[in-house]
């Protein structure tokens, strides 16, 4: 792969959480293209591990979404397993009513997903007071159960992509409660296999630990500020065996080779604790 902040067509392997037809598996394609090789793993830890040991060569983690907030997990994991991000992308999350051919609305009682598409779509459950939520591990994954379960009165929800997948109808298009609703995912690999990020790349996220005295978050910000450095987004994160001492994420515009990039990270290097590049990489659209 000569770059994945390209976006052109690879036959990498890269790891994904869920079933295929997954949201994940969506936003591989659309960062990667069609010929990347998409690797379904069961849970956030088997995909982090496969990238890690060198089963695949990437794996793509959510890590925000616009409604639900941040996917605490893949922060510590991405810290645990010392993976670099090398790519992002941004994935509009349409959620649909989805059953085994020929059924109907009046025939579902029960409606299988991921608990967080369920909480997304509230409003939907409000309108048909009939219908019972059941949580499933995977979007796409309570589309294949149902189509192989053929349960009746079963129906999930899921993307277009995992209708089409496992060959199941399309009841309702759009449930959600907001259309504002996006996905922001991670391409993460190793730091020997990520490389050197190119000169597109726009976007540095880091993370550091700070000594538990008065100013001490106000001084890391600060050297941020006084270089007109835009910061994005901060996520604190519990240190494991400090109680009420935390790890701080950072996302902020500008290349890691900028000199005032480099001034700021100099700067923070003198207080702050274990400060580490978590990747440059060029930021996805607004919106996509």
């Amino acid at each position: 792969m000569e770059s994945a902040n390209s976006g052109e067509d690879t036959e990498s392997r890269v790891a994904f959480q869920g079933e295929p037809g997954a949201f994940s598996s969506e936003a591989g394609r659309k960062l990667l293209g069609e010929r990347a090789v998409l690797v379904p793993c069961r849970s956030f830890d088997e995909m982090f591990e496969a990238a890690a040991g060198g089963d695949v060569d990437y794996c793509l983690a959510p890590i925000e979404n616009s409604l639900f907030g941040s996917v605490y997990q893949n922060y510590d994991l991405l810290l645990h397993h010392g993976l670099r991000i090398t790519a992002e992308v941004q994935l509009r999350i349409v959620h649909n009513l989805i059953t085994p051919p020929g059924v109907a609305l009046e025939e579902v009682r029960r409606v299988y997903s991921h608990p967080v598409a369920l909480g997304q779509c509230r409003k939907f459950f409000a309108a048909h007071p009939e219908l019972e939520s059941a949580p499933a591990y995977d979007t796409a994954g309570s589309v294949k159960q149902v189509m192989e379960s053929r349960e009746r009165g079963a129906a999930a929800i899921a993307s277009l992509g995992a209708a089409a997948e496992y060959g199941a109808q399309l009841l309702l298009e759009g449930i959600e409660d907001d259309p504002q609703n996006y996905t922001r995912f991670w391409l993460l690999a190793k730091p020997e296999r990520a490389g050197e990020p190119d000169g597109q790349a726009d976007k540095t996220s880091v993370v550091f630990a700070l000594e538990n005295r008065a100013g001490s978050l106000f001084r890391a910000m600060a050297v941020f500020a006084l270089r007109d450095i835009d910061l994005l987004k901060i996520e604190s994160r519990p240190l494991v065996g400090r109680p009420w001492e935390y790890s701080f994420y950072l996302d902020f515009l500008g290349h890691t080779a900028e000199p005032r990039v480099r001034a700021a990270l100099g700067h923070l290097e003198e207080f702050a604790v274990d400060l580490r590049v978590l990747g440059c990489y060029r930021r996805a659209a607004e919106k996509g």
